[in-house]
């Protein structure tokens, strides 16, 4: 295992699959940092259980700030490699050897889902769309926009820190990584979609592409 990589794990009100996640990820990562978003349940107890470090937001601040929680601490911290990986089981950790694989010659790896029949109808509509947008604004060509399972080194993550709190922080990374020209690579990922889907909104699709053409425009 690679003493200076750190898995982050943002999560909101996972209790039921926290600890499944993390136990998965410990086959790959001594340093799992699970970032509590403010959840109103045991996600925070359970994952301390497992012997990870767990750090609070006392409110819910959104997926973006969580992220950044997570890899300011690890920074800080030692970290050269970075993971983020999602809390709902939908992401598996058993990948996380790819992503390594890849980083070896990028500066960040985007995990690229299938746009199956399993995903939801209006997750498949908008990722569509946001790509498209994406592709035209940002100059950076990737299947799957905004997929959350990413790696990065610790370098990367220093030259596009984000201001997003919410979920447009997947096309904020993006976009800042166009800006900063860093070499990036996309890999196929397999993904899980539960019953009870908690991603994107419509509301949150109209919020990323109208945040793509703020950046675009270069209004900070």
């Amino acid at each position: 295992m690679d003493n200076d990589l750190f898995v982050i794990i943002p999560a909101y009100n996972e209790q039921r699959h926290i600890s499944s996640v993390i136990q998965k990820v410990k086959k790959f990562s001594i340093n799992i940092i699970v970032v509590d978003d403010g959840s109103n349940d045991r996600t925070s107890e359970v994952a301390k259980k497992e012997g990870v470090i767990v750090l609070k937001h006392i409110v819910n601040l959104g997926k973006g700030a969580a992220l950044k929680t997570g890899c300011e601490y690890s920074v800080a911290n030692g970290a050269k490699k970075l993971i983020f990986i999602d809390a709902d089981g939908q992401h598996q950790p058993e990948e996380i050897p790819r992503f390594l694989q890849a980083l070896k010659d990028a500066d960040i790896v985007f995990g690229s889902r299938s746009l199956n029949k399993k995903m939801p109808l209006v997750l498949r509509f908008g990722n569509w769309f946001i790509n498209k947008v994406n592709d035209y604004l940002s100059g950076v060509k990737l299947r799957d926009t905004q997929s959350g399972y990413r790696a990065m080194t610790s370098d990367a993550y220093q030259k596009i820190r984000w201001k997003s709190t919410n979920y447009s922080v997947e096309s904020e990374m993006i976009a800042n990584t166009g800006r900063q020209r860093l070499k990036y690579k996309e890999i196929t990922i397999k993904t899980i979609y539960s019953d009870n889907y908690k991603g994107t909104t419509v509301i949150d699709g109209v919020k990323i592409v109208l945040n793509m053409l703020w950046w675009k425009l270069g209004r900070w």
